[in-house]
């Protein structure tokens, strides 16, 4: 069973001009396609081949260094294309919203430390929001393509929304001015998705 790149579900040019046509083309069919090719190698051959990509996660930290970056950066693409949408919604509702009411104080609040999370992470990797063991939600940063799922993660929970903050997901358009970015990724984050994400998780 090898991995395989997953389809968009929309255009490549869909998320103008909060994100641009040609650094989808590049960050879709070459950067995470170089992930899924790396670890399908890398896998091809070995008791693994056939293990779902969370299970791999789940035993990271006794696999090759080769399959916790390209499986990191399988994952983190593929949960990346799911919760950003042409016209995203401009607020979560329901049970997502009353959790970031009880956990941040407000939507408005929880921009802010998302916010500041994702600009003030060094170097490459992730910001992310996570559903902990005890229900509650958690902005975590991750190094490179490390995400909470991984067993050697320092804050383990299930990731509801996540942003990519590799040069590679902006620099195009945005140049070394990451805090633009950041600031039009949250027109273009699916609600929806993030929400169903959220009711889906483990609450302890």
């Amino acid at each position: 069973m090898a991995f395989t790149l997953p389809e968009l579900g929309y255009a490549k040019d869909a998320l103008e001009p909060h994100i641009d046509n040609k650094t989808m083309e590049i960050h879709h069919d070459k950067h995470h396609a170089a992930y899924v090719t790396n670890l399908n190698n890398a896998l091809a051959g070995t008791p693994n081949e056939n293990t779902e990509i969370e299970a791999l996660l789940a035993r990271i930290s006794q696999l090759p260094p080769v399959v916790r970056n390209n499986g990191g950066g399988h994952y983190n693409h593929s949960f990346f294309w799911k919760i950003i949408a042409p016209g995203g919604a401009n607020a979560p509702a329901g049970k997502l919203l009353d959790a970031i009411n009880r956990d941040f104080e407000s939507f408005t609040k929880f921009k802010e430390d998302f916010t500041k999370a994702a600009v003030g992470h060094f170097g490459s990797g992730w910001a992310w929001v996570i559903v902990t063991t005890d229900g509650k939600l958690k902005i975590v940063t991750t190094a490179n393509q490390d995400n909470p799922l991984m067993d050697l993660a320092t804050q383990k929970g299930a990731p509801i929304l996540g942003i990519d903050v590799w040069e590679h997901a902006y620099y195009l358009k945005y140049e070394n001015r990451r805090a633009e970015y950041v600031a039009a990724f949250f027109n273009v984050i699916n609600w929806t998705e993030v929400g169903a994400r959220f009711d889906a998780a483990p609450k302890g």
